[in-house]
């Protein structure tokens, strides 16, 4: 039974804690409701994304981004009824009222249907020298240092098998031996693993050159020294739905500048900030790409994936942003690893 009273939050709630509800609870909504229990909204992991997008403070309150006018059903619809209208409407989530308008269930439709094996490609970048991780990755590749009780690439093509991908294509350069014989043919996973061995680094794009065959659909990409909880399905609905060519996940950034900044026109002060905080979008290493863009990596040569984007831009191709609000942590420096290394069992053991 699904518990849908966990993701109940009331309309004095802040964005923040609606977040706190969708990811606590897993059903990837929460249900705005008053205190009789009566439906004013709800909040998806895609109203969330698209308020970040606009820079809506997560302390605002939930009613700036909840659908006021869901899709919702009766607690007696049957499931055929149920999927019917989820499919009709391409939604994962529909809330169940009475007669009253009051909330009595939740139905989610990954519930519904059993998961299906994706046949979508994963290309693994493995093959970075980890300079700044030094003395650690003198001997061993940075995929391969332990965060937690395993490699770092082997949680990051975990996620990717919960999701249901199964073709793997791992880059490898520095110390190649050690990754292909840690991972080998994949049959471990219950996988298919290939190498792309580059002679010269080729950077975070040159390698898709040495892709042995033109990808038939969508393709990730995703840096091997990134560890994050981000659902790559819902990442692929995504880039399906704004029909992109190329989407890129990107990480909110803050910083702080330590003076006050001074607003002028000509001579004239117009207002100061007191050390006012700049929030801005970053690249999070994470890609989907359709099989048309790898035509536009040279191959051979050093590339990287802003390249690609900028020469996709260039051309006026659709480009995507995804926000990644879950757990993300880019393990470069030796700091980073030893907060993912404190940080990881109560990531990842849920």
């Amino acid at each position: 039974m699904i518990a849908w009273q966990q993701a109940l939050v009331g309309p004095e709630s802040t964005v923040r804690e609606a977040i706190e509800t969708i990811d606590a609870a897993g059903l990837q909504i929460a249900i705005v409701a008053d205190e009789d229990g009566r439906l004013l909204g709800t909040v998806t992991d895609g109203d969330v994304r698209r308020a970040i997008l606009r820079g809506t403070s997560l302390d605002a309150a939930v009613g700036e981004v909840m659908n006021e006018n869901p899709t919702t059903a009766r607690e007696h619809d049957d499931r055929e009824t149920l999927l019917r209208l989820m499919r009709q409407r391409n939604l994962h989530q529909i809330p169940l009222l009475d007669a009253t308008w009051r909330v009595v269930g939740l139905e989610v439709l990954d519930r519904l249907l059993q998961p299906t094996r994706r046949a979508n490609a994963v290309v693994l970048m493995a093959g970075g020298l980890g300079s700044r991780l030094s003395p650690l990755t003198d001997s061993t590749p940075k995929p391969l240092l332990h965060v937690g009780a395993k490699p770092i690439l082997e949680t990051i093509l975990e996620a990717f098998v919960e999701h249901g991908f199964g073709r793997f294509y791992l880059s490898v350069n520095y110390l190649a031996e050690q990754v292909e014989a840690h991972f080998g043919d994949g049959s471990q996973w219950g996988v298919e693993i290939e190498y792309l061995r580059e002679r010269d680094r080729l950077g975070t794009a040159g390698a898709l050159s040495l892709l042995p065959e033109r990808p038939t659909g969508p393709l990730f990409v995703m840096n091997g020294d990134l560890l994050t909880r981000l659902n790559f399905t819902r990442l692929l609905d995504f880039h399906a739905e704004h029909a992109a060519t190329a989407t890129m996940c990107v990480r909110e950034y803050e910083m702080q500048v330590p003076y006050g900044v001074i607003e002028t026109r000509d001579h004239r002060i117009l207002d100061i900030h007191e050390k006012p905080t700049e929030r801005y979008l970053v690249n999070a290493g994470v890609y989907v790409l359709q099989p048309e863009t790898i035509d536009l990596v040279p191959p051979g040569e050093f590339f990287d994936m802003p390249d690609l984007f900028k020469e996709l831009i260039r051309q006026r191709q659709k480009t995507a942003a995804f926000p990644v609000r879950e757990y993300w942590m880019d393990i470069g420096r030796v700091e980073d690893f030893d907060r993912a290394n404190g940080q990881f069992d109560e990531v990842f053991s849920a």
